[in-house]
């Protein structure tokens, strides 16, 4: 019998980063936890923040109305488990109002979270999880083996297994400093939604003070009286409180004692800009979420071509990929219970993209030089015998 080279007797090489193991620096079963309050941002916002609240909507649920499809073998699968699955998810849910929900989070919190529940290992179930209340459970290379979700004292944790299904789905945006969680447009915006909370809270209080800036009352005594004694200036502004304040008192005439001058002071056009202002930061924070402005109606050239334009960009740049980030990450998760299985955007059932998918069709139909199969093709469609060119 002819001896076997030693190299050929070594156990299998087990494949895995060599970097990551050093990425993060914890004890090994402690939770990694995010680095920024989660409901502080949510509350100044999403609650807070028209613009914002608008930008967190208008992609979750235009995301969300984008067809998705079961692909197998080349051909959709109408009847596949996985759509009876993507299409009721739960008994609470919809697969739309489950995908918004997911989106919502992924757009607030940089990280969304999808758990599956299973019998006999394959999901019947797919719920979607708070990203502040979920934290990762780092193993020994670094990576999460596990999730531990926490709501008040009780908590729950899903063990990710070294081979098979996971019952959690974690999708992230990308985050150059943070190797766990994801950075979202909310906090990138932070600034711009703070400035332009402020701005709304400077002109309620021009409101509540008549729409126009305030006065002084210039006290004007005999020799040796200059001033207000302590008890005359508490009894003059208590009643300039009382009687004077607020849009119920909006030019209510002043009735002033002797020695008493009311002079108007105003404020210069530079420093009531702040409607402007206010824009700029509506902009930046659209921006952030990647929507166009024109889509939110802050002022500008709002013609019917541009916003038919900025829609088809809203469409392309920032909710077409998304979709395809989602369909890619759920066809991903559940390859071990569905191997041959993925889960697409069908872009020809989407009415936006109607007007490129109208140019595309007429510039396939005029080139002569291909066949039909080769245009069927190109089209995306399968060819004549059934087979997908």
């Amino acid at each position: 019998m002819p001896l076997i080279p030693n190299f050929f007797r070594r156990a299998p090489a087990a494949k895995a980063s060599a970097a990551k193991a050093l990425i993060a620096l914890h004890r090994l079963g402690q939770p990694a936890w995010t680095p920024r309050d989660y409901a502080a941002l949510a509350r100044a916002g999403f609650e807070k923040n028209v613009i914002a609240y608008r930008c967190v909507r208008l992609v979750a649920e235009t995301a969300a109305s984008a067809p998705l499809e079961i692909v197998e073998g080349g051909a959709a699968m109408a009847d596949h488990p996985l759509a009876a699955l993507m299409d009721t998810p739960n008994p609470e849910q919809s697969g739309a109002a489950l995908l918004e929900d997911f989106y919502g989070f992924l757009q607030t919190a940089g990280n969304a979270y999808l758990e599956a529940a299973t019998i006999d290992a394959a999901p019947r179930e797919l719920y979607v999880l708070r990203p502040d209340r979920v934290k990762a459970r780092l193993g020994a290379n670094g990576w999460p083996v596990a999730w531990d979700y926490r709501v008040g004292a009780r908590s729950v944790t899903f063990k990710k297994p070294e081979e098979g299904f996971s019952p959690i789905l974690h999708l992230k945006l990308f985050h150059p400093t943070n190797d766990h969680y994801g950075l979202s447009p909310l906090e990138a915006a932070a600034a711009s939604v703070d400035l332009h909370n402020a701005a709304a809270a400077w002109n309620k209080a021009l409101l509540d003070n008549a729409a126009r800036p305030s006065g002084a009352l210039v006290y004007q005594g005999p020799e040796g009286a200059e001033n207000l004694t302590a008890e005359q200036f508490e009894r003059l502004k208590s009643e300039l409180e009382d009687a004077y304040q607020g849009a119920a008192h909006a030019g209510r005439p002043l009735v002033l004692d002797g020695g008493l001058e009311w002079r108007s002071m105003s404020l210069t056009p530079a420093d009531m800009d702040f409607i402007e202002a206010k824009n700029a930061a509506a902009r930046e924070i659209a921006l952030a979420f990647g929507v166009p402005p024109m889509l939110l109606g802050i002022p500008g050239d709002n013609t019917y071509s541009n916003y038919r334009e900025a829609n088809l960009a809203f469409w392309k740049q920032t909710v077409l990929p998304l979709v395809k980030k989602t369909a890619a990450a759920i066809t991903a998760w559940m390859r071990p219970v569905f191997p041959r299985v993925s889960v697409v955007c069908e872009t020809a059932r989407i009415e936006a993209l109607s007007a490129e998918r109208d140019a595309l069709w007429s510039r396939v139909c005029r080139a002569d030089f291909l066949s039909d199969d080769e245009k069927r093709s190109a089209l995306g469609l399968a060819s004549r015998d059934g087979e997908e060119a």
